[in-house]
This record gives structure tokens, sequence and C-alpha cells, in this order.
């Protein structure tokens, strides 16, 4: 991996770990509204070999799950992966294979299921069924945020995902 490429890999994930903040603040302000309890999920890891001052080398051990899971007021369930980028589309192949098995179960249960995506300084929760049938929607497997005007959510105490902009 050149410099460049190992640069554009770490500003990718500090957007993405930026934009999960923002999900994070919405959970919060959900919760003291009393609309949901929602968490951001940890990917499950082992340690390989502890390291100086609390540090330590470690390996992911499975397959990630989607991002958030949590409950709605009147105890529906909701789970979903958040997404950012900076490039003016979002690709459907940016949610792993496990990922979308779990969401696709959870959605078939009656759980809220999803993508919270960012496309620069526009945000969207898409519901699964919608997410999962991009090709056959959009006309092609990824979306731009012109596309997705409906689904588009208030950014104000983070990225509201549960509160549609235009409804």
């Amino acid at each position: 991996m050149t410099n460049l490429q190992s640069f554009k890999a770490l500003q990718a994930n500090g957007f993405g770990k930026n934009f999960e903040k923002l999900i994070d603040l919405a959970c919060k302000y959900y919760r003291a509204e009393g609309k949901a309890d929602i968490a951001k999920i940890d990917e499950p890891f082992r340690v390989i070999r502890l390291k100086n001052a609390g540090r330590f080398e470690g390996q992911f051990t499975k397959n990630a799950n989607p991002d958030f899971e949590g409950t709605l007021d009147g105890g529906r369930s909701i789970c979903f992966e958040a997404k950012y980028t900076t490039s003016d589309r979002m690709k459907q192949s940016v949610v792993s294979d496990k990922q979308a098995e779990v969401l696709e179960i959870k959605s078939k249960l009656g759980g809220l299921a999803g993508v919270c995506i960012g496309i620069k300084d526009r945000y969207f929760f898409i519901p699964w069924n919608i997410w999962a049938n991009m090709k056959e929607i959009f006309g092609r497997k990824y979306v731009k945020a012109d596309d997705l005007s409906r689904y588009e959510v208030i950014f104000r105490q983070g990225v509201r995902f549960l509160d549609y902009k235009y409804e």
C-alpha cells in the first residue's frame, strides 16, 4: 500500500468514526426523550499481544454485525449499519454479506432494519427492503444523495436517523 493509499484509508476510517459519533449523539437524544434505547455494537476481537502503556495488538475474531442495535418505544427492535462517504455515491457493496444477512433476518422478524448513510453533508436512513433491492429500485448498485430525498433525516443533536426531514 502506498503512502497516499494509507493516508486515504486512515482518512476514510476517521470520517466513519466521526459519523458514528454523530449517530451516537442522536441515540443519546432519543434515550433522553424516551423514544428509543439504541447503542453502538463493538466488533468482537481478541488480544494477541500486550504492549506498554495500556496498548495491545489485537485481531477481529469474526465478521462484523451491523453497527447499532436497540429497542424503540413500544418494543420494536431496531438494527442498522452506518456508512459514510465523501464521494457523490454510496455503493450497495459497502454492507458486508454478514451484515446483510443479519439485517434481512431482523427485517423479516418485524424489526426496523436499515442502513444509515452520510453522503458528504447529507444524511439518510434507508429501510432494509429499499437497500436490499437497490438495483431494481434505482437501476444500479449505488445511490446518490438526490436519489434519496424521501429518506433524508434531520441533522440536529446528531444524525437523527428516526426523524425524516420531509415527513
